[in-house]
């Protein structure tokens, strides 16, 4: 790799940390940049993964006060993502590259819309309970574990606009701050990226530099997007959430 190429790489990955922390779909900054580079496909997918997990760790330090009380939340869908995250693992080592590829664009569309309709849809449901005389189940319930951990085996497979979707499904069924929520999907994106890139590491093979310059960049940009992220207000933060998506879908199709 030239100087040049390690450069683009890092800038790369500072840009992927940033908006991972943010919003999510960091990988749709470095994938394109690794291929560009020269590495194959399968090998870029493995050392993206493992390069970006520092930055969703610092990601998460970055949000701890919207952490704080979601320690039982954490336990719950953490050990969903980790199995799920496993899977996608194991599924990217034994499947045909292009999979995913049908079905990925449409499941961001989706989570795109619930963003979008969160307010109005929780509202509704809140209407309805309060007409039935129910509450909402704790902690989202069975729908929203199963949910994310069907997310995490895509974002252990390659990981476009997992963030998005984790917030969609946490935005619809859990009565909580979209920032609270931000940082529980930076916990569990970090989960779901570190199962697979152990699982990476065993059987798969890595690109050492391309990794450690990823790790670097992405590490910066989850302090930089913990910043800038907990600033923005609920509004922009959904607007964000819908720009990035979109662009997301563009990228996934013409890929």
């Amino acid at each position: 790799m030239s100087p040049a190429q390690a450069l683009a790489v890092f800038a790369a990955s500072a840009g992927a940390g940033t908006i991972n922390t943010i919003v999510g779909s960091g990988t749709l900054i470095t994938f394109p940049v690794l291929l560009a580079v020269g590495l194959p496909p399968v090998t870029a997918n493995v050392s993206n993964t493992l390069g970006l997990v520092p930055g969703s760790v610092t990601g998460a330090i970055g949000y701890r006060r919207e952490l704080a009380g979601q320690r039982p939340r954490v336990l719950r869908f953490g050990a969903a993502c980790l199995a799920g995250g496993a899977t996608g693992a194991i599924l990217l080592v034994t499947l045909p590259s292009k999979a995913f590829d049908a079905i990925v664009p449409a499941l961001v569309a989706v989570a795109l819309v619930l963003v979008v309709l969160q307010p109005r849809l929780s509202r509704a449901l809140q209407a309805r309970r309060e007409r039935e005389g129910t509450t909402a189940p704790l902690h989202g319930g069975a729908l929203l574990t199963a949910g994310l951990a069907l997310a995490s085996v895509y974002g252990g497979y390659f990981g476009a606009a997992q963030g998005v979707i984790y917030l969609s499904l946490m935005g619809l069924l859990l009565d909580d701050t979209l920032q609270r929520l931000n940082g529980l999907k930076n916990v569990l994106a970090a989960l779901v990226n570190g199962v697979a890139a152990v699982l990476f590491i065993i059987v798969a093979h890595m690109d050492w530099a391309a990794v450690g310059l990823i790790a670097a960049g992405a590490t910066l940009g989850g302090v930089i997007g913990a910043r800038v992220g907990r600033r923005l207000p609920p509004t922009a933060l959904r607007a964000l959430i819908v720009v990035v998506g979109v662009v997301a879908i563009v990228q996934l199709i013409l890929r």
